[in-house]
């Protein structure tokens, strides 16, 4: 609690975009509508269907979204994730 019993507001982006439902959707709809960001909020899509999906499907959704979002090239390159970001799972 802040000082004087005021609480202080969390202006996270993981609270405000991610946590929040309301502002989850409305960042999403607003990737979804620039151009240069709609691969971004498609890649968020991808990544939360993945979360979803069974075991034995995750190889192959995790290869999809390599050669789609990660890949120069692929249908949906995000050339703004970093190496690291995009580098396949070692072990």
């Amino acid at each position: 609690s802040a000082p004087g019993g005021a609480q202080e507001e969390d202006l996270s982006f993981r609270w405000q975009c991610v946590e929040q439902p309301i502002g989850k959707q409305l960042f999403q709809r607003f990737l979804e509508g620039e151009p240069r960001l709609a691969a971004a909020g498609a890649l968020w899509a991808e990544l939360e269907a993945y979360e979803r999906c069974e075991e034995r499907e995750r190889s192959g959704a995790a290869a999809a979204i390599r050669g789609r979002f990660f890949s120069p090239g692929g249908a949906q390159h995000c050339p703004f994730l970093s190496t690291e970001a995009t580098a396949p799972p070692s072990g």
